[in-house]
């Protein structure tokens, strides 16, 4: 008689992460950016997730909103959304990059309607620290990383030549930076059963 397979290894959860050149891991291997270094503790901790990183170098709110599509075709549990330094380096006012990314949001959410949201955040130029992380706080239902490059910006042993792009040293902490509020969201996930979570085509 054949044995049963565990019902996890057929739940396997889902983990977007959906951002710019700082989730691609420019000028890096992908193995080396930050969504698969979560990828492994994920699985080190025994959390049953697979984790896509569908992030593009250069990418802004815009050009998410036209590239989200063929992602909603798949059952998202956890979506991490990084991005707008780039409409912030273009001048789009923060009004309209906020507007976007709630775009995107409210897009996720009316595929996903249980999916858990996190905003890797970042510092704008021109804007206080205190008020952008006050603005994407107060997004409904979603948790918040509050800088993403938290420990790594600035530092020329942590960065490309370029001096914006974290290496593989610096993206080993951008993954502490996310996990740190990433992984209480897993855990509570890994014990809910897919089945509440509704249908999704």
């Amino acid at each position: 008689m054949v044995a049963a397979q565990p019902a996890a290894a057929a739940e396997k959860k889902a983990i977007l992460v959906f951002g710019d050149s700082l989730s691609d891991g420019f000028m890096l291997q992908r193995s080396e950016a930050y969504p698969a270094l979560l990828a492994k503790k994920l699985q080190a901790a025994g959390l049953n997730f697979q984790v896509i990183n569908a992030s593009a170098s250069g990418g802004t709110t815009q050009g998410g909103l036209e590239r989200l599509p063929p992602h909603l075709n798949h059952r998202i549990d956890i979506f991490i959304l990084e991005l707008g330094i780039n409409d912030a380096f273009r001048a789009l006012p923060v009004e309209q990059i906020q507007n976007n990314l709630q775009q995107i949001i409210d897009k996720v959410k009316a595929r996903n309607p249980n999916v858990r949201v996190v905003i890797a955040g970042m510092q704008l130029p021109n804007y206080a620290t205190d008020d952008y992380v006050s603005a994407f706080s107060k997004m409904f239902n979603a948790a918040l990383v509050p800088y993403l490059l938290q420990g790594v910006a600035g530092d020329p042993s942590l960065n490309l030549p370029d001096g914006i792009h974290p290496n593989a040293a610096g993206q080993k902490i951008l993954a502490e930076n996310v996990w740190r509020v990433l992984e209480p969201i897993a855990r509570q996930l890994a014990v809910i059963p897919s089945a509440s979570e509704g249908p999704h085509r």
